[in-house]
């Protein structure tokens, strides 16, 4: 055969090849320009129209600055039309969360994160919000009053909360996600992401926060949904773009939160026969240990799915010693708690905050898990996971004799009764209860047993009849407390202070905030400056009673102080501000925010005379 022939041969390939790319290339700039006119055609049609509306209720929400029992700056603020907006500043008609900043990371109560958190996963706090009508979401609209920036994702849920009949299956999709940025001004805006269109219609809008670069409390006044009612047209043809998409090279496989399917990417089954392992059999298992224990779990599950070798070093009980699962909240379930099971008989560490809600996890599945795989765990976080009930309880204190650390934050359907439980645990050390219906009966029989507590919240709990009675206890039984958070406890008096400044020498982090009935004329807070002079964070906020003389004491006593917040007294002088400073070296945030004697000019000079240290002042326009 003449040579030629092979070289038409190439060229017609070829040429077929540049006509094929060519084709395909025409064929999406058409469907793009289509995608575009459908679009273009789907906001105006007039078969179709746009629903906007406010949010009807609040059900649901991880921590907010208000109290339980009032509307000041809760989360509930945020149902129905702007309170506030398009006004600037600090308003109690808006909804706060708790926390900004990195002050509480740096608390004496703060807790060591955990190992494995995907770096896409950073929300801190969230708010869920229904809607009157389900539609397909074109735009969602944040109100944002005072710092804003906090929003970083937006969620919608097929599951529609007011109808009467179970969903067959319950969806979370992101509409919209971001990095936490810095937004450098503190006026309202109205923010409003681009949000990615969905195959569902919905009425319930999840909002997660982080504030780690926020300056002050972020404040938010309403939320706005607009969608169709009936599905727009330019979803039908999605899919035929992405068809066209895959034949290209670059395509990648995208996981929305990387536990889809968990049971297919830990099952050994579908491992393949290769015929060796190559470098991996010169390499110590430990080390391939330490290499792989830099990978996220879902990572870690794909991984397994390689070869034998490497699928026996992923099931390795000893790479999931710090189990996080709260990143992947709106998938995981009881199946994946299943799988999960016989790689987790070492567990120490387990986080399954937000997880479990609308019957993802079942109290049986849950039980089935701790039973096999508690005996070794040391800390636990449960905040904000709705599925637990009193037997859930009753299974951690029978299966993690061993439990030094719980978190049960924001877990406000637990029954008082479950609490009980909490007192077989006596190794306990860090037990948080912050928004919890625990009841005083409980509550005291918990310090009774468990005397080596060293970190305490019992903020917002609304259900302890007397708090003087609980600080009594807490300064006869617990000694070692080096961290109590009180936050917003509606009846401590100078008696309780009394008895924690007596009896628990060691505190070092002190919150009294929203503490009406403490009065300063007592002499309360001038003996907690003597008697607690390793403080290092005292929250006194909104205590107006709070004078100069409290200041100099601390200015005396508590000189290793770095943070303190006296938001909102009258009686405090520029004077004793400035004796503080130069005593307490180590001072890092003052909040002398709605203090009637500190002007802005003052707050100028102070900031010029202490740079180091950060001065906040609130404002109402």
């Amino acid at each position: 055969m003449s040579p030629v022939f092979p070289m038409l041969t190439v060229l017609t390939m070829f040429y077929y090849i540049c006509l094929r790319r060519r084709a395909r290339t025409a064929a999406r700039g058409e469907m793009m320009n289509n995608h575009r006119t459908i679009e273009s055609n789907s906001r105006v049609s007039p078969l179709n129209a746009e629903v906007v509306q406010y949010a009807k209720e609040v059900v649901d929400f991880s921590s907010h600055y208000g109290s339980e029992n009032s509307m000041s700056y809760t989360m509930w603020n945020l149902a129905g039309v702007p309170n506030v907006f398009p006004s600037s500043g600090d308003f109690t008609q808006t909804a706060v969360f708790r926390t900004y900043g990195t002050w509480w990371d740096q608390c004496p109560s703060a807790s060591l994160p955990f190992k494995r958190t995907p770096p896409n996963f950073q929300s801190q706090d969230y708010v869920e919000l229904t809607f009157e009508q389900q539609v397909y979401p074109t735009a969602v609209h944040v109100l944002e009053t005072y710092h804003p920036g906090a929003v970083i994702r937006i969620l919608a849920c097929s599951a529609n909360p007011y109808s009467s009949s179970p969903p067959a299956e319950v969806r979370w999709e992101i509409l919209w996600s971001e990095r936490p940025t810095k937004v450098n001004a503190s006026q309202a805006r109205q923010f409003k992401p681009c949000i990615k269109q969905i195959n569902f219609p919905t009425n319930l809008i999840r909002l997660e926060v982080n504030s780690s670069l926020l300056d002050y409390y972020t404040e938010l006044d309403a939320v706005v949904l607009h969608g169709m009612k009936d599905k727009p047209v330019l979803s039908l043809k999605t899919s035929l773009i992405d068809m066209n998409d895959l034949e290209d090279d670059d395509y990648e496989e995208k996981d929305g939160c990387g536990m889809d399917n968990l049971n297919k990417k830990f099952s050994s089954a579908v491992l393949r026969e290769g015929p060796n392992n190559g470098y991996f059999d010169k390499l110590p298992y430990e080390l391939i240990q330490l290499i792989l224990n830099h990978l996220t779990l879902p990572d870690l599950c794909r991984l397994a799915q390689t070869c034998k070798l490497l699928n026996q070093h992923c099931c390795d009980p000893l790479q999931y010693i710090h189990l996080n699962l709260q990143p992947y909240w709106a998938k995981l379930n009881d199946t994946s708690l299943e799988f999960l099971q016989p790689r987790c008989t070492l567990v120490q560490w387990l986080n399954l905050s937000w997880t479990g809600n609308r019957g993802f996890i079942s109290v049986a599945g849950f039980s089935r898990f701790l039973k096999v795989c508690g005996s070794e765990l040391v800390r636990l976080e449960l905040s904000c996971s709705h599925f637990l009930n009193e037997t859930c309880l009753e299974v951690i204190s029978e299966m993690c004799p061993n439990l030094q650390d719980l978190n049960l934050s924001s877990c406000d359907k637990l029954p008082p009764q479950a609490f009980n439980h909490i007192a077989k645990l006596c190794s306990l050390k860090r037990l948080v209860l912050y928004r919890t219906k625990v009841e005083q009966t409980a509550l005291l029989s918990i310090l009774n047993f468990c005397s080596e507590l060293q970190h305490l919240s019992l903020g917002s709990c609304v259900m302890i009849e007397d708090y003087d009675v609980i600080a009594s206890m807490i300064g006869a039984k617990c000694k070692k407390l080096r961290t109590l958070d009180l936050w917003r406890c509606k009846n401590i008096t100078e008696n309780g202070i009394a008895e924690l400044a007596s009896g628990c020498p060691l505190l070092e982090e002190l919150d009294l905030g929203w503490c009406p009935t403490l009065q300063s004329s007592t002499g309360c807070f001038a003996r907690l400056a003597r008697q607690l002079p390793n403080l290092q964070k005292l929250f006194l906020t909104a205590n107006r009673s709070v004078c100069d003389t409290d200041i100099e004491e601390l200015a005396c006593n508590c000189t290793r102080l770095q943070q303190l917040d006296i938001l909102g007294t009258r009686m405090v002088s520029l004077a004793s501000l400035r004796k503080l400073l130069e005593s307490c070296k180590d001072l890092s945030l003052l909040d002398v925010s709605f203090c009637s004697q500190i002007d802005n000019r003052a707050v100028l000079e102070l900031n010029a005379s202490f740079p180091k240290v950060f001065i906040k002042k609130s404002f109402t326009q």
